[in-house]
């Protein structure tokens, strides 16, 4: 049941997680998409000219086939501006680019342009890393626009998902954006401070690791999402980026990390734990190359990343395979979480060897993915503590148990001499020790057998613990020999004791009777249960002279200065 419960929650959880990402998309391709025809640069060309004679442009190529370099991005001809809204925007994925100029022609034939460089293209950066570009104003509306690019890397494209939006369609936009990005970010710094919490009670290495993990996405999330361009605007938007990289690449190399501290160690014996450090080793180094070396030999160090990544995307089916193999008891919930952050990671490479074209929902999926990867292990580590703790009281009910059977002597059940001792000496105030011996204990055994004997010593043990009070110490402590400790403050008779062996039900009914002899002094010391028990022991003997089934107490012992 307990699984299935578990269960329910997670597919609750996926299928709210794949609403959201189902439905975030539309609003942030918020507007009317444009398509765009490519022409490179060359010398004399003036914004002007190439809006009169577009034919030069290329609309069929796709974008990355043209390299990196200096471009003239023609769109088509704009659908026509609501009468309402007077201040349309332009909206292009961010891109790794270092001057952008945007001409607009005009109805009546003027032009007009604006523009960033990467230095300046905080002030434009939308949530979901979106440049966010106003339409210059003019008294008639705009039928075209031209961007003119310089040092584009043109790595996934040169201008992605152009779209002409209404500025409150931007703010709807935003705040969209906002919210889901401000959700992800509280939930990553809860998600931190719990577990961090509970490694510091636990001391799991997973917990770390997951911290770690979160951690990452937290980064990645502030860069990719474009926040940190708005919260620094004099930051560089090519420096975002390589950050972007780089926490993406630490995300994916803490994301194995934690996969290897949470499952079980026979998960990644053999040759998966040195492939997983070679994996984590090259997402790393890779990822630095990227954000430190960018853009010399772009292309080269894009394609060492996205082999990286296509690494990890063939370990990780070998991982689940051998949590199979050895019936890891996490493997399901793993899979769950991973099995979307793993299906957009395969999008994402596919993407970065030109497979298929960019979009503005793959480029914002990756942290809707790792969202719902965040919490789905969450609760796989609750899952995960939950069987520690299950494993923890097993292993304390079976401590017990054996510490238990360490102190109990098998035949009778009482405490053996050894635990009598450990728990007697010590107990303040005077105690009373009383020594009871089973009264021709070898005639009992000549005449009924050693067996008999042992059931006579199991019913004469159960008659004195049931004589005495509940904190009262009865052991065995040798062969018909007992030991019966209390507090001097409680009235224990001996003869009451006596009388309760003599009722006893004996095997073949014969009559057993015992001997006791009483003493009492303090017992905080060895020296005194040395004293304490010598002194019962001459009582006990006193009773046996005395015709034995009765019972002498001994003056109180005390040990001399």
């Amino acid at each position: 049941m307990d699984r299935l419960a578990w269960l329910r929650w997670t597919i609750g959880a996926l299928a709210l997680m794949l609403g959201l990402s189902l439905a975030l998309p539309v609003t942030a391709t918020t507007g009317t998409p444009l398509s765009v025809c490519i022409r490179p640069v060359l010398a004399g060309q003036t914004p002007a000219a190439l809006f009169a004679q577009p034919a030069g442009f290329d609309c069929t190529t796709a974008q990355t086939k043209f390299g990196g370099g200096d471009f003239w991005i023609l769109s088509q001809r704009l659908p026509a501006i609501a009468a309402g809204d007077h201040d349309p925007t332009v909206r292009i994925g961010s891109t790794w680019v270092h001057r952008v100029t945007l001409y607009v022609l005009y109805a009546d034939g003027s032009i007009r342009r604006s523009g960033f460089t990467s230095r300046t293209a905080g002030r434009l950066l939308g949530l979901g890393a979106v440049i966010v570009q106003p339409v210059p104003r003019h008294d008639v509306a705009p039928v075209r626009l031209l961007w003119h690019l310089e040092g584009a890397a043109n790595l996934r494209g040169l201008i992605l998902g152009p779209a002409l939006a209404a500025h409150q369609q931007s703010d709807t936009t935003e705040i969209l954006l906002a919210a889901l990005y401000g959700a992800f970010g509280g939930m990553a710094i809860a998600l931190i401070v719990y577990n961090f919490a509970l490694w510091g009670a636990l001391r799991q290495a997973f917990q770390p690791a997951y911290c770690l993990l979160v951690l990452c996405l937290l980064a990645y999330a502030l860069t990719s999402s474009g926040a940190l361009g708005q919260m620094l605007p004099m930051l560089d938007n090519n420096d975002r980026q390589r950050f972007n990289a780089l926490f993406l690449a630490a995300s994916a190399a803490a994301a194995l990390l934690f996969a290897r501290t949470f499952f079980e160690r026979a998960v990644f014996s053999g040759w998966l734990r040195p492939a997983s450090t070679v994996v984590m080793t090259a997402l790393m180094t890779t990822g630095l190359a990227w954000a430190a070396l960018a853009p010399w030999q772009f292309h080269l160090l894009d394609r060492l990343l996205a082999g990286a990544y296509l690494a990890l995307l063939v370990l990780i089916p070998a991982v689940l395979i051998q949590a199979w193999r050895v019936r890891s008891n996490f493997l399901w919930l793993f899979a769950l979480a991973w099995g979307v952050p793993i299906a957009v990671a395969a999008l994402r490479v596919a993407n970065a060897f030109d497979l298929f074209g960019w979009s503005l929902w793959l480029d914002n999926s990756t942290i809707l993915s790792m969202a719902l990867e965040s919490m789905l292990s969450s609760m796989a580590i609750a899952y995960r503590i939950r069987l520690l703790s299950v494993e923890r009281d097993t292993a304390r009910a079976q401590e017990i148990a054996a510490r238990l059977l360490a102190d109990t002597e098998p035949l009778t059940g009482l405490l053996n001499r050894r635990a009598f001792l450990n728990r007697a000496i010590g107990r303040p105030g005077d105690q009373v020790l009383m020594i009871a011996d089973v009264d021709h204990f070898k005639r009992v055994n000549d005449l009924i057998g050693h067996d008999g004997g042992d059931e006579v010593l199991r019913v004469v043990a159960r008659a004195l613990h049931n004589s005495v009070p509940p904190d009262s110490l009865v052991a065995r402590i040798g062969g018909e020999e007992f030991a019966i400790l209390f507090d001097a403050t409680n009235a224990v008779d001996p003869a009451a004791v006596l009388e309760r062996v003599r009722g006893q039900r004996m095997p073949f009914d014969i009559v057993v009777t015992a001997s006791i002899g009483t003493c009492t002094g303090p017992l905080m010391h060895e020296t005194d249960w040395k004293h304490l028990y010598h002194c019962a022991d001459r009582a006990l003997f006193a009773a046996k002279a005395a015709g034995r089934d009765c019972a002498r107490a001994a003056p109180t012992a005390r040990i001399a200065a």
